[in-house]
């Protein structure tokens, strides 16, 4: 079955405009998910919003948003009264730049979407699109209002259609500087360097995310299952971790850990000559 868009409306390109749909980019449906259950009664329990003073349950009726402004000071807002000052979509994602995608640094990737073209009709024009940033290699920034928020997003040309992320806004990234500016400056040269960049060259690989998997989740699957047919788990033992007497003697052992030897080359067999395949035939 296919899936359903989530969000369904126009890319806007200077005078060109198109109708798109949004499709989620990822999900979490697959993970292992847990009730909250009552153990003596063996009922789910629900969660409720309780007044902090009269420990009354407040009806959803009345359950405002308030902005604190001082110790147990709110100015409360009314879901029209926000309703009417977030700004209304209307369903249009404009592009407003195309740049490199190395400009965006990936601190600024949010959530992922896929973008197809809605209907038959507007696949001329998303092709074009697609094709254009394809050759050019580029990404396009676009803003939007996606559910009620105004969004910027990074699309990127992916097999037939373009990948979607809406990006973080700057107030919403941590400044690096916060954390690094206390590190200390240490200079690493000779064999050490050397060690470091034997380990990276000889660990070299490529990114697939098949290999990777979720050993959270399948440990929980596991154990569901395990109790489910009565049997006990056990538990996975504690990797010891060696203890390490200097960091030259780590890359010592880590550069030996990691070595790969030299591949031995076969030698190529001599192509027989005409006379000497039929001398053998």
């Amino acid at each position: 079955m296919a899936p359903r868009a989530t969000w369904k409306g126009y890319v806007k390109i200077a005078e060109l405009s198109f109708p798109i749909a949004l499709y989620a980019g990822a999900t979490t449906a697959e993970r292992v998910s847990f009730h909250v259950i009552n153990r003596k009664t063996g009922n789910r329990v629900h969660r409720e919003y309780i007044d902090e003073e009269t420990e009354e349950p407040v009806e959803r009726d009345h359950q405002v948003k308030g902005y604190e402004t001082g110790d147990n000071q709110y100015v409360v807002l009314d879901p029209d009264e926000i309703a009417e000052a977030v700004p209304e979509s209307d369903k249009t994602i404009r592009i407003e730049a195309f740049i490199k995608c190395s400009n965006v640094d990936t601190v600024y990737f949010d959530r992922p979407y896929l973008l197809a073209p809605s209907g038959t009709v507007a696949e001329d024009s998303f092709s074009v699109l697609r094709e254009g940033m394809r050759r050019k290699n580029v990404a396009a920034l676009g803003r939007a209002v996606l559910f009620r928020r105004v969004r910027t997003l990074l699309l990127r040309p992916q097999e037939s259609g373009l990948v979607a992320n809406t990006l973080n806004f700057d107030y919403e990234i941590r400044q690096a500087d916060e954390v690094f500016d206390d590190l200390p400056e240490i200079k690493i040269e000779g064999e050490m360097l050397d060690l470091a960049r034997h380990i990276i060259k000889t660990m070299s690989g490529k990114f697939d995310p098949r290999d990777f998997d979720d050993r959270y989740d399948e440990a929980l699957a596991e154990l569901v299952k395990a109790k489910m047919e009565g049997r006990k788990i056990k538990a996975p033992k504690p990797v010891k971790e060696a203890k390490v007497v200097s960091l030259m003697d780590a890359l010592r052992k880590s550069a030996k850990a990691t070595g790969k030897p030299a591949e031995k080359k076969r030698p190529q067999k001599r192509k027989k000559t005409e006379p000497e395949r039929r001398k053998a035939g």
